[in-house]
């Protein structure tokens, strides 16, 4: 059997909207306290009415629109029956077989060959969320479950695919293109760790020479783009060690396990049939004019990937360096507004994928609090093109930045830090280190190149990096030769 690994995925999308999607609370619970952020209408409590709130409407129909999708001019609601102890209804309202965008896609671009595949879209929905089990404790040595109201009722838009998907480095790259989509439409903030964006996946092995699909599995708890990775590399190789070995694949729900990077069973799988769907009686069907799904596709801001072809025809950046940019919206407008005072983007991109995102990552922290903002990240720049500052030194400058938050300037003043510009000062180290490498003065005079880096470095050393690496070797070049 030659087999091919074929994956759907599932995507919840958190809308940014000041208030749920059928109340008034606010969607602002992150570090509240437990059931502050509720009303009777998200608690789920007797005579109780939802009303749809429109901005949500709109954002779901912007993401449809720029997933390519047709959109249902008229939509309905539905109730999802099932029960759990976060849902207070014992139903989620959510959309069925009238969704409200279907039959789309999305094309992503696979590395390293850039080979363009489409990865159809079946349908994009809006729905409410559910409320947060809180596990602690332990009695009678069996753990129990506080609930927290404060997400139910948040507003998500579901986003699912076609089993398009071939491996488990493509979902990554869609997710990851999906979020960035997101992004640029400000509809979403697409933080994983944080929940505003959830994928579950759906995988199986499919006979590719029969065509014949093998058995699903569904895998949930994937917090971020290398636990998606991860996951269902590991279900692809699990599944594939039991097929191999003639057991049969059980359709179930798999939860993985990131600190022991397995995925386990949680339940069987639910099918549609399971949830009882039927329509919501307290919504009426929802109807779009043709007009208004015109307005909205007319105010689609720049899309990724419109943005990356003018990065590269605007700035004449290489294709690799626009698609980092891309991937992040805040890093491309950070990008962007430090080029309106900086001339030079190949050194301003070396910048923002180096320092910046190292210690982005290194902190733990997103583009938008990183305490150099793109005005002292040019000032630092300008120091090194006016020949204060070395890039050596400008780099311990930009650790210091980041940990004070202080302009550059201020920091070199402070620290003394600026370059050596005292010429005769810098012949005597020349001098000096040429005297103490005899071995390597002669491996350069035989045209060993290795030997006047190595003699550069040394005078480096001597002045802290605080020389100009230029003036460096061709004074020494000079003084070999006199």
């Amino acid at each position: 059997m030659k087999e091919e690994v074929v994956i759907g995925l599932e995507v919840h999308i958190q809308f940014m909207t000041k208030a749920k999607i059928f109340c008034q609370c606010s969607t602002d619970y992150l570090g509240k306290g437990p059931n502050t952020n509720v009303c009777p209408i998200c608690l789920g409590l007797p005579g109780s009415l939802p009303v749809l709130n429109k901005k949500v409407l709109e954002y779901a129909l912007r993401t449809a629109l720029a997933l390519n999708c047709e959109i249902n001019q008229v939509s309905r609601f539905h109730r999802k029956n099932y029960f759990y102890p976060d849902l207070p209804k014992a139903y989620q309202i959510s959309q069925y077989d009238w969704p409200l965008g279907f039959r789309g896609h999305l094309e992503i671009s696979i590395p390293p060959s850039g080979v363009r595949r489409r990865i159809g879209i079946t349908r994009v929905h809006i729905e409410e969320d559910a409320g947060k089990l809180i596990h602690e404790g332990d009695i009678a040595s069996s753990t129990y479950s506080l609930v927290d109201y404060n997400r139910s009722g948040i507003p998500l838009a579901e986003i699912v695919t076609e089993p398009e998907l071939r491996s488990p480095e493509e979902a990554r790259i869609f997710l990851m293109q999906l979020r960035s989509i997101v992004q640029h439409l400000e509809v979403c903030d697409g933080n994983m760790e944080e929940g505003s964006l959830r994928c579950d996946a759906n995988i199986s092995i499919r006979d590719s020479q029969t065509g014949v699909l093998g058995t699903k599995t569904e895998i949930k708890n994937m917090n971020s783009f290398r636990a998606v990775k991860k996951a269902l590399e590991f279900e692809v190789e699990r599944q594939k060690k039991l097929l191999a070995k003639g057991i049969k694949i059980v359709q179930e729900t798999r939860h993985w396990d990131e600190s022991k990077n397995i995925t386990v069973s949680m339940r069987g799988k639910e099918e549609a049939q399971d949830y009882r769907y039927f329509p919501e009686p307290d919504l009426l069907p929802l109807k779009i004019s043709p007009e208004m799904i015109e307005k909205i596709r007319r105010t689609l801001p720049e899309l990724p990937e419109s943005r990356k072809e003018r990065f590269i025809k605007v700035y004449n950046l290489p294709e690799d360096d626009a698609e980092v940019l891309i991937s992040n919206k805040a890093l491309g407008d950070y990008f962007e507004k430090a080029s309106a005072f900086y001339a030079d983007k190949k050194i301003l991109i070396n910048w923002v994928r180096g320092e910046l995102l190292y210690n982005l990552k290194e902190k733990k922290i997103e583009v938008e609090q990183s305490p150099i903002s793109p005005e002292k990240l040019v000032g630092l720049l300008k120091l090194i093109d006016e020949g204060v500052i070395s890039g050596k030194i400008a780099k311990t400058v930009f650790e210091k930045m980041f940990e004070s938050g202080k302009e550059a300037r201020e920091i070199v003043q402070e620290d003394k830090i600026t370059q050596i510009t005292d010429q005769n000062e810098l012949i005597k180290i020349v001098d000096r280190v040429i005297e103490e490498n005899p071995q390597s003065v002669e491996d350069f005079n035989q045209g060993k190149e290795k030997a006047l880096h190595y003699l550069v470095g040394q005078v480096m050393r001597y002045t802290q990096g605080r020389a100009k690496p230029d003036f460096v070797s061709q004074a020494i070049k000079e003084r070999i030769k006199n």
